[in-house]
């Protein structure tokens, strides 16, 4: 199904219209975008106070749709993220109650200051985009998309995600520390109040729903595929490397294209949204023998040798 001009238009407001508030961060705005419309989910991990809370309230406010907070901390339960069930007096019967994950936008903030078994608690809803409590199924809302902040992992009380919660995300992005006139428009754009609070929607959620239903009709040549196949064949190869790019990882590599080039305003992929998206989309799923953690730097390293290696069609 052609993309419309309308549709492309709609794609560029909403990034627009988040970089007015998010000051100096054009980069990762724009590949936020675009793993919300390739449904995927996006850790950030940043020192404090680098504006990652501002970046998903401005996008759940610009899209108009539910937005929860999760404060993760060592005594959370997995019950706090997921739900429960309750008894009903009225009814006499056992109900199940929602929590905050049954939201289209969540923020898991600081998610790795919880033990990994609470941290696993979003597996299946970040996967398979339900949750299965009681023996029973309960399907989360579309659109669906986690937005997870952690602190570096030399910071005091965190604990390392595990590779499988890793491997979740399609993206871990950084933002960075802004550059003297960017924290210079940052305090003259809040001497009125913070303005993420007077953000209005930009676009409804049916219209995020169909976009993101679009996403995949982008088109990616045979030769782009055979490029992403193989930066993850030879991330494998690495002597110095335990755990390669999956087939979740390809599959993220070429979903992460197709949603940067529509943000781009193209209906199909060229190999620089691939090298662009890359180190963003793979190089946390790299485990490096003796790195200290998954998605360390010597991950990264790898990537960007691969990017520099691998011939681009």
């Amino acid at each position: 199904m052609p993309i419309s001009s309308h549709e492309f238009e709609l794609v560029g407001r909403l990034r627009e219209s988040i970089e007015g508030v998010i000051i100096g961060k054009s980069n990762a705005v724009r590949l936020l975008v675009a793993a919300l419309l390739a449904r995927g989910h996006v850790l950030i991990e940043d020192s404090p106070g680098l504006g990652k809370t501002a970046l998903a309230r401005s996008l759940a406010r610009l899209i108009d749709c539910p937005f929860r907070r999760i404060q993760f901390t060592p005594d959370l339960l997995p019950s706090d993220i997921t739900g429960m069930t309750i008894f009903d007096q009225a009814s006499q019967e056992f109900l199940f109650k929602p929590g905050p994950v049954f939201s289209s936008i969540v923020l898991a903030d600081e998610i790795n200051r919880s033990t990994p078994r609470i941290q696993s608690a979003l597996l299946e809803a970040m996967n398979e985009r339900q949750v299965s409590y009681d023996g029973k199924t309960h399907p989360l809302p579309e659109p669906f998309m986690v937005i997870a902040t952690q602190n570096p992992t030399e910071f005091i009380g965190t604990y390392p995600l595990p590779e499988s919660q890793l491997d979740r995300f399609l993206m871990r992005l950084k933002l960075g520390f802004p550059n003297s006139q960017e924290e210079y428009n940052i305090l003259l754009s809040r001497r009125h109040g913070d303005p993420v609070e007077s953000l209005k929607p930009v676009i409804g959620m049916s219209e995020v729903v169909h976009l993101i239903g679009l996403t995949p009709d982008i088109r990616i040549e045979d030769s782009v595929t055979r490029y992403i196949v193989e930066l993850a064949q030879r991330s494998r190869s690495y002597a110095s490397v335990s755990t390669g790019v999956s087939p979740r990882g390809t599959l993220h590599l070429a979903a992460s294209a197709q949603g940067l080039a529509f943000v781009e305003g193209r209906d199909y992929v060229v190999p620089d949204d691939v090298k662009t998206v890359a180190p963003f989309v793979l190089a946390h799923r790299i485990v490096v023998r003796n790195d200290g953690h998954p998605g360390g730097t010597a991950g990264l390293e790898i990537i960007n040798q691969l990017l520099r290696k691998v011939p681009a069609p």
